[in-house]
């Protein structure tokens, strides 16, 4: 959706040539700007699907009723005007001009030789990629590529916060805290604070702290530098001659300039967390707020849940949530407008439902217009929930604003002005690993003059690390296209797999597991099992991301004793409950996990307790994968990265692995 839908056609061919002018026709020409409260009905859409939640050891019914009757993020403070803003103190008065500074080179100053023919190149879709080494991972680095053909070398490496160019304050926090990085910490850094657009593939549970903290002393770095960049510029027209002409371009059309995406508001809590240790406010304005609505002390898992599970849905984990921070010199400010804050924290469905939908007629995303940073921490677990959320904020980014909101046209830089915000503003995703989903909106949506880069290290693969000995076998089918592979893997499983399930009175099928990601895939398989003659003598039952608890513990319990020979098992269900699924003997891939995390636990951790529980023979358990050339990313994480190319390439079609 663009900014333009509602104009004419003379208007919009007007916008390429002259986006500024286009600007203020509609601008002028629009109703005048009302006080905005922002748009918190969360009347679920007709298409919405009910999203699952992880299984705990307790509910509290009375606590469920209490928060459907009220909406904690509710925020009733209306939209500032600019001209009635009261005066602010500088953050730090440290602020001399540095030209090596990549806020001055990116943001403040860009260079008016050297950048606008990366943007010209960047807007064309003229990307060059190279791949090199950086530390010690891989890094897959792309740049807009002008016609002088000059290279645009990786940024320098960055040991430590000396390194940075920080606001003084920030830096004496940080220094005395962690003064050095970690190897983690350097292989980011780099990209990080010289504003390249980042996609780091290897986010880990023991990392993910250290990531946390960079990301925020990144994003308040930028926020600071932003507003007393802001705040001296008032002061100097304040004191101004009336005849002193000054072009003070120093702000975008509305305040907001960060946006982190996360999946549960405990994550929200974690990132929160990881600002104040760095800002360290001296007042905190509606915290109490925020801990009752956010922080969840009481642990409701049970021991057998794996770290990064806990990691992800320990304490609060409502992924309905947005929040907006404002920041002052002393002091912080919990639950403030969008348009009067400077970081906006969300889920991508809480962020989708306060935009709000064409169908309503309630549509506002011009408190997204001028965000310059964007961090999207744990993607992987965003792509278990609903990801064209993800995609529906991306597109709504950076487009330029319907409504003045009292703006200072005389003080917003130009490239907003030109339309071209989105080359200047940086995207950070931090995921567990790399997907298509990933890459394509690397690809679609991030559009950085200043590069973009994929961090990812090589993969040992997780086939060498399964607790049990078992027979692993990998069978490739081929899909002529990525749109045929779902018909492809279906006729395979159909003629190659469900034979033998059916032969010597499917006395073979007892015990199996089959494993299916996608929920689409999974209701195909179970039409199939339901309603085609061939699989009528075996019995079978399901737990999808759907089934409630009682549902699944049926159709686990079933499956132990026998009464279903064989049980279909999405890996959404896996990601959000972590079942401890007793009685496989087989287990049958449908199609690779994402999370190779999943594959260990499932072929290797489900075939062990069955071994323990004297069910099945040390070593007679059995693995079957399906795969295809398009599932080339899943099958790396779980072969690793020096067999992968050959078991796409060779002819042969099966491999065997013990």
């Amino acid at each position: 959706m663009s900014h333009g839908d509602s104009d004419s056609d003379e208007e919009e061919d007007a916008t390429p040539a002259q986006p500024y002018a286009n600007l203020m026709k509609r601008l002028i020409e629009s109703n005048p700007q009302k006080a905005k409260r922002r748009k918190l009905d969360h009347a679920p859409t007709e298409d919405k699907q009910p999203e699952p939640t992880p299984e705990s050891g307790d509910e509290d019914e009375d606590n469920d009723e209490e928060k459907k009757a009220r909406d904690v993020d509710e925020v009733e403070e209306e939209e500032e005007d600019p001209t009635d803003i009261q005066p602010e103190d500088l953050f730090d008065d440290d602020d001399d001009l540095d030209e090596t500074d990549p806020f001055e080179t990116h943001i403040s100053f860009p260079d008016e030789k050297t950048v606008p023919p990366r943007v010209q190149a960047a807007q064309g879709g003229k990307w060059k990629m190279q791949r090199q080494p950086f530390e010690s991972t891989r890094a897959y680095w792309s740049y807009p590529q002008t016609e002088d053909g000059k290279e645009l070398p990786l940024p320098a490496p960055i040991t430590g916060v000396s390194n940075l160019h920080l606001k003084k304050r920030l830096k004496e926090v940080v220094e005395s805290k962690r003064s050095t990085f970690d190897a983690v910490e350097k292989t980011i850094a780099p990209f990080l604070f010289n504003y390249r657009d980042l996609l780091y593939c290897d986010r880990t549970v023991g990392s993910s702290e250290n990531i946390r903290r960079l990301a925020a002393l990144h994003a308040l770095n930028h926020l600071y530098k932003t507003r007393d960049r802001v705040i001296k510029n008032n002061a100097r027209l304040a004191k101004a001659d009336a005849n002193e002409d000054l072009e003070l371009r120093d702000q975008g059309f509305t305040r907001p300039k960060v946006l982190m995406l996360l999946p549960t508001r405990q994550s929200c809590v974690k990132m929160v967390d990881s600002i104040l240790s760095v800002c360290e406010p001296d007042q905190q304005e509606n915290r109490k707020r925020f801990e009752d609505g956010y922080i969840e002390k009481l642990s409701k898992f049970s021991d057998d849940k794996p770290d990064d599970f806990r990691d992800l849905f320990s304490g609060n984990d409502d992924d309905m949530f947005r929040l907006g921070m404002k920041f002052a010199r002393k002091s912080v400010k919990y639950f403030s407008q969008f348009y009067n804050s400077d970081i906006i924290f969300a889920s991508p469905l809480g962020l989708r439902m306060a935009i709000g939908s064409e169908e309503e007629r309630k549509v506002d995303f011009d408190f997204l217009s001028s965000i310059e940073l964007v961090i999207v921490d744990q993607a992987d677990a965003l792509l278990m929930q609903n990801w064209e959320h993800v995609e529906f904020i991306f597109e709504h980014l950076n487009i330029q604003p319907k409504d003045a909101h009292g703006c200072d046209f005389s003080r917003v830089r130009s490239w907003y002005l030109d339309d071209q915000a989105k080359y200047f503003r940086q995207t950070v995703v931090f995921s567990a690993f790399n997907t298509p989903e990933l890459a394509e909106l690397m690809r679609a949506h991030c559009h950085n003059w200043s590069g973009k880069v994929r961090l990812q290290q090589e993969c040992p693969g997780t086939i060498q690390y399964l607790p049990v000995k078992a027979r692993q076998t990998f069978s490739r089918f081929d899909a002529p296209t990525v749109a045929a592979d779902p018909d492809a893997r279906f006729n395979y499983f159909t003629k190659a797999i469900v034979p033998l399930l059916t032969k010597r009175g499917a006395k073979d099928a007892n015990g199996t597991l089959i494993f299916i990601p996608s929920y689409l895939d999974f209701v195909r398989v179970r039409n199939f099992f339901a309603n085609n003659p061939i699989v009528e003598s075996v019995t079978f039952g399901t737990i999808s991301e759907y089934a409630d608890i009682p549902e699944a513990s049926r159709a686990r319990s079933h499956f132990l004793t026998g009464r279903h020979k064989v049980l279909l098992y999405t890996e959404r269900a896996h990601h959000f409950r972590r079942y401890q699924i007793k009685g496989v003997r087989r287990v049958i891939m449908y199609s690779l996990p994402d999370n190779p995390l999943f594959y260990q636990e499932i072929a290797g951790g489900y075939l062990q307790k069955s071994e323990q529980s004297l069910l099945l023979e040390h070593g007679q358990g059995v693995v079957r994968v399906m795969f295809s050339k398009y599932d080339l990313m899943k099958l790396e994480r779980i072969v690793g990265t020096s067999r992968v190319g050959k078991m796409i390439r060779e002819q042969g079609d099966t491999f065997d692995f013990v």
